[in-house]
């Protein structure tokens, strides 16, 4: 019988998920932290595993070597970071992911946060709670230029709602095609016009730290950064300067290079808003991206073709 490891918290509330695995006849174990496991935590518990359902855990190549019957990973979102693709493919373990599921939740989270600095909500709320009636002047969207980097599905869905908010929006990716009233320029262009620069490109060795002290430096004095993508996206330490000098007024974000970010000298300052990865933690999001996790395992266990694989190109060459 095969077995499936789930790693995700949010899979044992998962019912359609785990119904979906249990009703054709597979064992399905959860195990998970309240915070994401470690490589060492994850390679204590890998083998014998069939399949592994995982979360933003650590899936590096000790736990690769560790996982002695594993055939498929599938992550239950978009991102895939954490998982070492090469490592897997030398073992012909297939990587997959769960792409579009938190398109809506990431994109509404991304508007969110534009609002919140737009009227320093945190500040006043947390002021109002204190008995400070503090009338802080704000800013309307309306009007202002939002630069997107990477006009992917989240993209798209940040655009859109930009768009009925009245702003021009201008948007960076090589890979995109026309999408409405958005225009596409180059990744300078969206940097230096940008009144309000947001991230939705993926993390990979071109893009760690695409924003740091010399774009930053390129930015309108008094713009603001939201990266609800990943954290490796952005040079914290530079991010930091430029908020402590006022060269951006404000900056949010809902990913950072190591969470949670204790001790990150970002949580400190007033004009910077922290949300602890929360974009795809919708309800809908979440039963969508474990649903695909799911049904990407049984594709693969019971030999059916599915288009969410990271690794076919790779596992074509390690067969050669």
């Amino acid at each position: 019988m095969c077995k499936i490891l789930a790693t995700p918290r949010s899979f044992a509330h998962a019912k359609e998920a785990l119904e979906l695995l249990r009703s054709q006849g597979y064992t399905v174990d959860l195990f998970s932290r309240d915070h994401p496991l470690s490589s060492a935590e994850l390679s204590e518990k890998i083998s014998g595993y069939d399949a592994l359902i995982l979360g933003l855990d650590h899936c590096d190549v000790n736990v690769i070597e560790a996982a002695d019957n594993l055939k498929v990973i599938s992550r239950n979102g978009a991102g895939y970071d954490k998982v070492d693709i090469e490592a897997a493919s030398e073992k012909n373990i297939t990587v997959m992911y769960a792409p579009g599921t938190n398109t809506i939740g990431v994109a509404e989270l991304t508007m969110g946060l534009m609002y919140s600095l737009a009227r320093d909500l945190p500040n006043i709320s947390i002021a109002a709670r204190q008995g400070k009636w503090q009338r802080s002047q704000g800013w309307e969207l309306s009007g202002k230029t939002l630069g997107i980097i990477g006009l992917g599905a989240i993209g798209r869905e940040v655009a859109k709602r930009a768009l009925a908010n009245d702003m021009r929006v201008i948007a960076f990716d090589p890979y995109a095609r026309a999408y409405s009233s958005v225009e596409l320029t180059d990744l300078d262009d969206v940097i230096q016009q940008a009144d309000i620069l947001s991230l939705h490109t993926a993390l990979t060795p071109e893009t760690q730290h695409l924003i740091n002290a010399k774009s930053l430096a390129r930015m309108k004095d008094g713009a603001y950064l939201i990266n609800t993508a990943r954290g490796g996206l952005v040079d914290e330490v530079a991010l930091c300067d430029a908020l402590k000098s006022n060269k951006l007024a404000g900056a949010a974000m809902d990913a950072f290079e190591i969470e949670p970010p204790e001790g990150n000298p970002l949580l400190g300052l007033a004009n910077f808003i922290a949300t602890p990865h929360i974009g795809a933690n919708t309800k809908e999001s979440v039963a969508k991206a474990n649903l695909q996790a799911a049904k990407n395992v049984l594709d693969i266990l019971q030999g059916r073709e599915n288009p969410f694989i990271l690794n076919r190109t790779q596992k074509a060459k390690s067969s050669v």
